[in-house]
């Protein structure tokens, strides 16, 4: 199921925005004046989907509105809570679910006043404030919003300040078939996973995202290779055997024996170059003799064996060789290398080693934001992305929308993106929809 449309109601207490997606070309691209809510209807959809609710209920708007491709529909409403005063925050949240041919789905969520609860927070041992609505819990090094708190650690928490209802299971069900991401403004930064920091200082140390995603490669590629090997190992033990009681087909000439080795060996070059296996000692791999009926046999067993090992690193292969290609063009006096060891690493033009942190601020949001693409988003997933162009070059911003085209069609989700850049918009202005004023 794919989000064909969303919209809101009273946003500020002026607008109404309805915003159709782009559903064959998958990218949307909203655009209008400062303070029109561009940022705050990513910030809606990704409180939603990921339940942020404590963040949903700080952003004053009356509807909001996700419709799906399969016809149905999702309606989220805030109502005051009379009798906690006049706070905007002391809202209930409506989800109401529709979908033709079934029952209407309800659920409504209740919050008590928020500084009671951050009051008992406190007490609850190994929690950070990280800042307004997202707590660190220390013992997990995992990020908790309000209701990801008030239902892990109920049994720390006052009865009455644990009322919160839980989700149904329609709602639950329904937002994991829809994964949605967002990749806001401050991407360069993360929390380390050093937490001995945190417990000494009791604040949150922040590392840059290129040397966590660096080394998140680098273990992604270790794992490949460690069910490479394992696999390699298992063929390798029932090699013999299946040789013996292998035939080969009567259709397997000589010649396609050759093309096939050589095919193995092209796919087998390209994986060394995207750093996933050492290169081998000898480039002679040509079998120069005639290849007989009982060589036909063993070698058609040797090409499935490494059909089956190479395809282990497929996915990982074409998500390396589009990052490279895109990376190598835009960094100019720069070579990236992948690697096991480090992930990806760099070396200047006159040799010198580089570490991604040592790249220039326009260059790391290119970085990771490619990265974020292509390695932490899920096939199927709605991306939402706020001001692309950030520290980017004019000439990077012109080529964005054709890098995200390569993007999706290897690693196929939707985009939805808020920008001022009309250089990222570029010729495709087909793609946007525009915000409009209160009286427009």
């Amino acid at each position: 199921m794919r989000i064909k449309q969303i919209s809101v109601t009273n946003l500020f207490g002026i607008f109404n925005h309805t915003i159709s997606l782009n559903m064959e070309e998958r990218i949307t691209i909203i655009h209008g004046p400062n303070g029109f809510g561009k940022t705050v209807l990513l910030r809606i959809l990704n409180g939603i989907f990921n339940s942020r609710y404590s963040e949903l209920r700080s952003i004053p708007f009356s509807e909001f509105r996700v419709d799906f491709d399969d016809d149905s529909n999702m309606q989220v409403t805030k109502e005051p809570i009379a009798q906690l005063g006049e706070n905007e925050n002391e809202t209930k949240l409506m989800f109401l679910f529709v979908k033709p041919g079934s029952e209407i789905q309800t659920f409504s969520t209740n919050y008590l006043e928020e500084s009671k609860v951050i009051d008992s927070i406190k007490l609850i041992p190994g929690l950070v404030r990280i800042s307004p609505t997202i707590w660190l819990d220390l013992p997990n090094n995992e990020e908790l919003y309000l209701e990801d708190i008030c239902d892990r650690f109920s049994q720390l928490l006052p009865v009455n300040l644990t009322e919160i209802k839980k989700e149904p299971a329609w709602l639950s069900e329904l937002k994991k078939s829809i994964n949605v991401r967002l990749i806001g403004t401050q991407r360069l930064l993360n929390l380390s996973k050093d937490r001995r920091v945190v417990l000494y200082s009791g604040r949150a140390k922040m590392k840059e995202c290129v040397a966590t995603y660096s080394e998140e490669l680098g273990k992604n590629i270790q794992a490949k290779l460690a069910e490479y090997g394992a696999l390699s190992q298992s063929l390798d033990r029932t090699f013999p055997v299946r040789v013996v009681n292998q035939k080969a087909p009567s259709n397997l000439t000589e010649d396609i024996v050759r093309k096939k080795l050589s095919e193995l060996e092209e796919k087998r070059s390209r994986i060394i170059e995207a750093g996933l296996l050492d290169k081998d000692e000898t480039d002679d791999f040509q079998v120069n003799q005639e290849i007989d009926d009982r060589t036909k046999s063993f070698l058609s067993v040797y090409v499935e064996d490494v059909e089956n090992k190479l395809i282990v690193f497929k996915e990982i292969a074409n998500k390396i060789d589009l990052l490279k290609k895109i990376i190598q063009e835009r960094f100019l006096y720069k070579k990236m290398t992948i690697s096991k060891e480090k992930g990806f690493t760099f070396t200047s033009d006159n040799g010198k080693p580089l570490s991604p942190t040592d790249l220039s601020s326009g260059e790391q949001h290119e970085l990771v934001m490619v990265y974020e693409l292509l390695f932490k988003t899920k096939p199927n997933s709605l991306v939402l992305i706020d001001e692309p162009e950030l520290s980017l070059h004019v000439a990077w911003q012109v080529k964005f929308i054709k890098d995200l085209q390569a993007i999706i069609q290897l690693a196929n989700f939707d985009i939805l993106m808020a920008t001022h850049s009309p250089d990222i918009i570029s010729d495709r202005w087909d793609l946007t929809v525009e915000l409009k004023g209160p009286m427009e």
